[in-house]
């Protein structure tokens, strides 16, 4: 997939973050470094809502490109990434002299979290990111003072979906890397990329497709009934999609 920038509108709020109480990331640029576009949909709707803006990397060589122009306030990472380790980009910017001031980590499987942690983030967001009091809090709690607003603020209990559009990029995207995987590799990332779209889309018959075929894998079993059933299942939600 192409790397993505999605700036958000301008906030008519005022400049000082301090008055702006329901949008207390006004003025912070958040990097997400995701390829998944359901995924990084969420994270622009909540980036949007929060004020923030937003720059999109959709793998390790798009992210480097980023660091080296831009200067975010916040990255936001995921562990597994197309063409590398999400977490050793996490190593890698938490041993920089310049380091991001906020550095999370992200993923749809749990046990990620100690990995990110180990790693050098600051804290973890666990996948689908949903809720906007739990995107807040991760921030601004891992902000340095100073930079964190003044005064009370409003506390928005809301859940985000993003829409479903980006679901079907996604899709999209598992099944052309279906149609042309024949490598190691590729069954890890479509095993990885799958968890975390069924995950995020709440889609519990997928997710136990998508743990299976990685389970089958790291055991070295026979794939074509996973991978058979896997396809199966992405072309009946397109098909369903395009409805």
């Amino acid at each position: 997939m192409d790397d993505r920038n999605a700036p958000v509108t301008k906030d008519p709020a005022p400049k000082g973050r301090g008055t702006v109480r329901d949008r207390p990331l006004t003025g912070l640029t958040v990097l997400v470094v995701e390829d998944s576009r359901f995924a990084s949909e969420a994270l622009r709707l909540l980036c949007l809502r929060s004020g923030a803006r937003i720059r999109r990397a959709d793998s390790l060589r798009s992210a480097g490109r980023h660091m080296l122009s831009h200067r975010p306030a916040v990255a936001v990472v995921d562990v597994g990434l197309p063409d590398g380790s999400g977490a050793e980009l996490i190593r890698t910017w938490a041993e920089t002299g310049r380091r991001v001031p906020v550095l999370l980590g992200m993923s749809g499987d749990p046990d990620n979290e100690a990995v990110a942690m180990a790693a050098g983030a600051d804290g973890f967001l666990l996948k689908p990111v949903e809720s906007l009091a739990v995107f807040q809090q991760a921030i601004l709690s891992k902000l340095p003072p100073e930079d964190r607003p003044a005064g009370p603020r409003l506390v928005a209990d809301e859940t985000i979906i993003p829409d479903s559009g980006a679901l079907r990029d996604d899709l999209v995207h598992v099944a052309e890397v279906l149609a042309a995987s024949d490598t190691t590799e590729s069954i890890d990332y479509i095993a990885r990329f799958l968890a975390g779209v069924a995950r995020s889309s709440h889609d519990p018959g997928l997710t136990d497709a998508a743990s299976a075929l990685a389970r089958d894998h790291s055991a070295g079993r026979a794939l074509a009934a996973d991978l058979a059933r896997v396809s199966g299942m992405v072309q009946d939600r397109l098909s369903a999609a395009n409805r």
